[in-house]
């Protein structure tokens, strides 16, 4: 148990008479192999940072209207479109798919795609779909986001700090898992670690919080 989850189970819980509304957001996971060892890219948000300052996490943001129209030089897998659908419209997954890419390049200078000027025309066929969650009822900022995932290989670039991610860094995935994450990130990462060691997981898993705990359900 994180000790975020135990700050969380000490503290009563209250819900609010009016929820803020979850903002559609999306975030990128970068793996890498060195030697037997998986490796995943995490930055440190910045204090100003009105959610979530001064954590780990993965690069991501929210999703902005422009994404809708973005051209891309290839499209989602047929099997990650199809996860997709199940829950959007192709338009909403594409849109999803290109603000993980764009988030990614915007805070880490890496580069899935073809580089112009000052932008990226998204690759999107190396993404995989590998999980969502929902921030708690009770926050002040909310937001429904969906965790991609994708191997550097398919990457291009150097990384490099931003005002949104510093202190990017490459860690063992059990080196991050020893961090003091936010319950989610560390969620996402144990999903990602499972999958690498051959688990096959039911469906797509949905990470929200009912009555102030943390609730994980797969999803066909």
């Amino acid at each position: 148990m994180s000790g975020r989850q135990r700050a969380r189970e000490r503290q009563p819980y209250v819900r609010p008479e009016s929820p803020v509304r979850p903002r559609d957001a999306a975030s990128l996971v970068i793996l890498r192999r060195r030697k037997d060892v998986t490796e995943v890219l995490l930055g440190r948000r910045a204090s100003r940072h009105r959610f979530m300052p001064n954590v780990f996490v993965f690069p991501g943001g929210r999703v902005d209207a422009a994404d809708r129209g973005v051209s891309v030089a290839a499209e989602l897998s047929k099997p990650v479109a199809r996860k997709l659908h199940n829950k959007w419209s192709p338009e909403m997954s594409r849109a999803l798919a290109v603000a993980a890419v764009r988030e990614t390049f915007e805070e880490t200078g890496l580069v899935i795609g073809e580089r112009w000027r000052n932008g990226v025309t998204p690759n999107l066929a190396g993404l995989d779909y590998v999980a969502r969650a929902i921030t708690p009822p009770d926050n002040p900022m909310r937001f429904h986001a969906r965790f991609f995932a994708i191997d550097a290989e398919h990457t291009s670039g150097r990384v490099r700090d931003s005002d949104e991610l510093q202190a990017l860094q490459w860690f063992s995935l059990a080196d991050a898992l020893a961090m003091p994450l936010v319950d989610v990130t560390e969620f996402v990462l144990q999903e990602v670690q499972r999958r690498r060691s051959g688990w096959r997981p039911p469906g797509v898993p949905l990470f929200s919080y009912r009555n102030g705990r943390a609730v994980v359900r797969y999803e066909a």
